[in-house]
């Protein structure tokens, strides 16, 4: 299952607002909200690598993106 995890929408900008508008806003859907139920026989990853990735099932993997920095 390869979809979007990363999803965008775009605020409504008042002509008063105090601040710079910011026109785009993302926000991330975890991959787990995708399934209904956990299906049988899903390909794993090794132990080492669920691990260091925090999941033994690909299919439910997320990157994390650090956000420190990046005026967010």
């Amino acid at each position: 299952m390869n979809l979007k995890q990363t999803r965008e929408w775009y605020p409504f900008v008042g002509p008063f607002d105090p601040c710079p508008p910011k026109y785009v806003k993302t926000y991330v859907v975890p991959p787990n909200q995708y399934f209904t139920y956990q299906p049988m026989n899903l390909p794993q990853f090794s132990l080492s690598e669920a691990l260091k990735v925090g999941t033994l099932w690909p299919a439910f993997f997320s990157p994390y993106e650090s956000r420190c920095g990046k005026g967010a």
